[in-house]
């Protein structure tokens, strides 16, 4: 979970980095304001997040279900 949240985060916030980078840069080509509402990062972030512990939870859950010797052999 742990890594999937991780994960998930940080692509999350390279998205958030981007898409802010791109808007500033395209307002300013237009001549506008660059504005980036605050609850779009947030919101964004916390999608990526809520997505990423989905995704992690089911082999997570599962990986506890085995037996620590059973889950270091190799298969």
């Amino acid at each position: 979970m742990t890594e999937s949240l991780l994960l998930s985060g940080l692509g999350g916030i390279a998205g958030a980095v981007l898409g802010a980078a791109a808007t500033f840069g395209y307002a300013t080509f237009m001549g506008l304001p660059p504005t980036v509402p605050l609850w779009s990062l947030t919101g964004g972030l916390a999608a990526t997040l809520a997505i990423g512990m989905l995704a992690g939870l089911y082999p997570a859950v599962r990986a506890a279900r085995l037996s620590p010797t059973v889950a270091l052999q190799a298969t």
